[in-house]
């Protein structure tokens, strides 16, 4: 999914992906020191280090006692990519089999779920520049192309292509417009439920 950087160039990168993405940042020490988003996606790189290692209870224990910290539950055997923000980020949930490209954003609340028992892939994959609104669920083993929009509140349980704008429950796919803004696109009141 993404090539190896070393660990100090990776938080530096981590920590620029949320100033970009929050204007609220004032400052990359206020960043790293205060924002959960960030504390729970570098908890989760090291108990997926123990997953994919086979150190499966150690794995899970740590994330769970990042859920009580951060109040951010991602499974460690979940694959994320680089760049990966969580805004707010209490609430937000991924599962086992989520696979999470480049440069995604979330908001609080946001689920990416399963939706059957059986065993297999049964979470989402989220293309690279993906933005998912506020309490939005993306549920079972759908795809949400690159560059694609999901609206606060959505229920995404179809496949959508990639520079879709999702929106409703359940969530109809539209193409992006040339020139749609991201930001506007998530805070616009058409696009929230």
């Amino acid at each position: 999914m993404s090539e190896r950087i070393g660990f100090v160039a990776r938080v530096r990168e981590d920590v620029a992906a949320a100033k970009l993405r929050d204007p609220a940042a004032r400052s990359g020490f206020e960043i790293a020191l205060l924002y959960p988003g960030l504390h729970a996606i570098w908890s989760h790189r090291l108990w997926h280090a123990l997953w994919t290692r086979r150190m499966r209870f150690l794995a899970r224990a740590g994330s769970q006692v990042t859920r009580w910290l951060t109040g951010i539950e991602i499974h460690p055997g979940a694959t994320i990519g680089r760049r990966f923000f969580i805004d707010h980020g209490m609430g937000v949930v991924i599962g086992e089999t989520a696979e999470v490209g480049d440069d995604v954003l979330l908001y609080h609340g946001v689920t990416l779920g399963g939706r059957q028992r059986e065993g297999g892939k049964r979470h989402p994959t989220i293309g690279d520049g993906v933005a998912v609104g506020a309490g939005a669920k993306i549920l079972g083993p759908v795809t949400v192309g690159a560059g694609s929009v999901v609206g606060a509140n959505a229920v995404v349980t179809k496949d959508a292509p990639a520079d879709s704008v999702l929106v409703g429950v359940p969530a109809k796919p539209r193409a992006r417009r040339i020139g749609e803004d991201t930001r506007a696109l998530l805070t616009a009141p058409e696009y929230v439920i």
